[in-house]
């Protein structure tokens, strides 16, 4: 009995048991009405979309004007760690590794088939006649869109917050953590803290569990379309155990160099599949595309931001736009522990502007090679779609490398993959849900990293087998249901941030260089020591200060460095006859962290 309580030792149960419990509940739910389960999902997917669906597309935007206020605001100073603190990693290294964590199954899933479905199928709102010039461009755009800013201003909040309060306040890594300048700690000690981290787990957990069904699903694709496997029910359980089976071990063993091994492998993979199609399609007709994507997206991200399609009957913005800001969100948890991790000693400028351009670049061109080189092939030969004129999201990547050399090769490549990306992303995101799940502990016992891992593989097969046919939907289902309480905390978030932003820029010091003797008269000349008060009364130089007062620092030119507060007018009392100023206590800034 001693060894099982040593073993769970570190979890915090009233996150961990009532997370399970929702989770649990949910795929009960969903096998209980396994036969009604698909149209269930298509019907509240369709409740929340058109019910909520405007908050999405809001705040999404919303955490873009965030994301922007703090780089072009003196907030862009502070520094995620002391003062005095350097980068933990060059600049090099870190754009890498934000790569690695844009990169995902999804880029793989979604990139020929995004584009050539907003080419085929463009959305009502937009006005454009599927199959043109037209509809080519707009579909770039809207796929960027989706790819760009707006996704990583998601993982902006949450990485920021994480990274601000870690770092600079020395708080443990968890979710709750982000609103304690709002709340206090009192509060987010107890039981509203703990909901905080529930909602961030549940949420988690689906969203990494959506991205796993999509693997599956690609997975299962590409092996039906090499004419090897016949996919059934089984085929997906036996993938799905098969998989979860590696990450488990990885997440037992804790082999950190075996896992970055891994992950940098992937990288190189993906990178050599992209230079493939890249260097054997139509190569300048990419580089042009990519550069015209890069502008059509700058010019159409106004329009795009806020648009709701309210007269639209379609379904598009739900099908696409709105479940695309759910998805990442319920990832954000995930992403932003990773990129906070990797991001200490950067200023809050550096650290958005390099969350935001750096990934949006590269999947810009990612998109770029798969998305255009779908839609050129399907504008010359027409082969790219199924039967009716649909898109099969599972199978195009597929049918773009069986036009080019070795697609047998290529093929199998892909499939590897997503194959990694499947184990990269269980065995990862079991480790940040059991972190969330422990309080922000990063040493956490292997038999809850086992349980969250075996359980991300649960609920991807249990979606999966209950869809059925509409499996998809009900993957984009479970990611818009599970974000939106989050969504909500996220909100409270940038105004809890704010407000120890305010503080922080309050009471930060500013460093002057300040002179003892008077100023020279251009000649090089020094005149007689100058009292000369201004109109407020406030010395233009510290030569009427005692030496106590000014020290004994400076140098032989007569400067020394001082600290000094800028005060709001508000915040000093000047006296009208005398011109002495005091500064008034009632205006002095509260810490938010302390109250």
């Amino acid at each position: 009995m001693r060894s099982a309580r040593e073993a769970w030792r570190g979890v915090q149960k009233p996150v961990f048991v009532p997370a399970s419990l929702v989770i649990l509940a949910m795929i009960v739910f969903a096998v209980v009405y396994s036969g009604t389960a698909s149209d269930a999902f298509s019907r509240l997917n369709t409740a929340i979309t058109d019910g909520v669906g405007w908050w999405y597309i809001l705040v999404a935007t919303g955490f873009v004007v965030f994301a922007l206020y703090c780089v072009f605001s003196r907030v862009g100073n502070i520094r995620l760690g002391g003062d005095d603190e350097t980068p933990e990693f060059g600049l090099p290294s870190w754009f890498a590794m934000l790569f690695s964590a844009g990169m995902g199954i999804g880029l793989v899933f979604y990139g020929v088939a995004e584009p050539l479905n907003h080419y085929v199928n463009p959305p009502e709102a937009g006005g454009v006649p599927g199959s043109t010039d037209a509809a080519a461009d707009q579909a770039m755009q809207l796929t960027l869109f989706h790819w760009g800013l707006h996704a990583w201003a998601i993982y902006v909040v949450v990485g920021l917050g994480l990274a601000y309060m870690t770092y600079r306040k020395r708080r443990p890594l968890s979710i709750r953590w982000l609103l304690e300048p709002l709340l206090g700690r009192k509060r987010i000690e107890g039981p509203i803290g703990h909901a905080i981290d529930v909602v961030a787990v549940v949420g988690t957990v689906f969203g990494i569990a959506t991205s796993l069904g999509f693997g599956v699903q690609q997975i299962s694709a590409g092996f039906e379309y090499l004419g090897w496997v016949e996919p059934n029910n089984w085929f997906v359980i036996g993938l799905i155990a098969v998989v979860t089976g590696l990450a488990t071990f990885s997440v037992i063993t804790g082999v950190t160099r075996g896992l970055r091994w891994l992950s940098n492998i992937n990288m190189g993979l993906a990178a050599g599949l992209a230079l493939f199609v890249l260097l054997l399609g139509p190569t300048i007709f990419l580089l042009e595309a990519w550069v015209q994507n890069i502008g059509g997206y700058a010019q159409a991200l106004p329009q795009l931001m806020l648009r709701t399609s309210p007269f639209a009957e379609d379904g598009w913005a739900g099908a696409w736009t709105i479940f695309y800001w759910a998805w990442w969100m319920s990832w954000a948890p995930f992403v932003g522990m990773f990129i906070a991790r990797i991001s200490r000693g950067r200023t809050i400028r550096e650290f958005v502007l390099g969350v935001l351009l750096a990934p949006t670049l590269i999947g810009s061109l990612w998109f770029t090679i798969f998305g255009d080189s779908g839609l050129l092939r399907q504008r010359n030969d027409g082969d790219m779609l199924g039967a009716g004129g649909s898109v099969d999201t599972n199978t195009t990547l597929f049918q773009l490398l069986d036009g080019l050399p070795v697609a047998t090769l290529t093929s199998l490549l892909a499939i590897a993959v997503v194959v990694f990306f499947f184990v990269t992303s269980c065995d990862s995101g079991s480790l940040v849900i059991d972190n969330l799940s422990s309080g922000g502990t990063l040493e956490t016992p292997k038999v809850s990293r086992t349980y969250w891992a075996v359980l991300l593989g649960v609920v991807a097969a249990v979606l999966l087998l209950v869809g059925g046919s509409g499996s998809l939907t009900a993957l984009q289902t479970a990611s818009i249901a599970t974000a939106l309480p989050f969504s909500i905390i996220m909100v409270l978030a940038c105004v809890s941030m704010l407000k120890a932003f305010r503080y922080e820029m309050a009471t930060a010091p500013r460093y002057l260089r300040v002179s003892t003797r008077a100023a020279s008269d251009g000649t090089g000349d020094v005149s007689e020591p100058s009292h000369h008060l201004l109109d407020e009364g406030v010395s233009a130089t510290l030569a009427g200060l005692p030496p106590a007062t000014r020290g004994e620092v400076a140098d032989r030119d007569g400067h020394f460095v001082v600290a000094v507060n800028e005060l709001p007018a508000h915040a000093v009392d000047v006296d009208p006859d005398t011109g002495t100023m005091k500064y008034s206590r009632k205006s002095h800034a509260r810490d938010p962290l302390r109250e």
